[in-house]
């Protein structure tokens, strides 16, 4: 019963992160002098300091060290994966062509292993899926 509640708790703590940090990336677009690196930096160092996440650790490794690193954290759900995946994309969809296609990449292979391992169809998962593969 205590892991159980451990596990939810750590879920959740993930979860209000990743929703915090997307907001902030989707939010109102009114600081012109904030740079894409500079969101950049900040997303990792929140991810970093309050959920021991390193976004850039985790965007140069390849997949199956990808899964194992994101297998390390006990509350990764699937739908904080896929807040994750969005966080990536916003990043990329404002960022440089260099740098868009990694973030892309690493956005798509999120999506698809939610796909592949939730039971639940997203239509709105799909949609992200067809949007990025239109954009690499």
């Amino acid at each position: 019963m205590e892991q159980k509640d451990y596990l939810l708790r750590e879920i959740e703590k993930i979860g209000v992160v990743l929703r915090a940090i997307l907001n902030r990336l989707t939010g109102s677009k009114g600081n012109f002098a904030t740079t894409v690196e500079s969101v950049f930096e900040k997303t990792d160092e929140e991810l970093v300091h309050k959920i021991n996440f390193d976004l850039t650790c985790f965007l140069a490794l390849d997949e199956s060290a990808s899964l194992d690193y994101i297998s390390r954290f006990e509350g990764m759900s699937s739908i904080n994966l896929e807040l994750l995946a969005e966080i990536i994309y916003q990043i990329a969809i404002q960022g440089s062509a260099r740098q868009k296609r990694i973030l892309l990449e690493k956005a798509i292979f999120l999506y698809e292993f939610c796909e592949t391992t939730d039971k639940t169809f997203s239509f709105v998962r799909e949609q992200r899926i067809k949007e990025i593969k239109k954009a690499l």
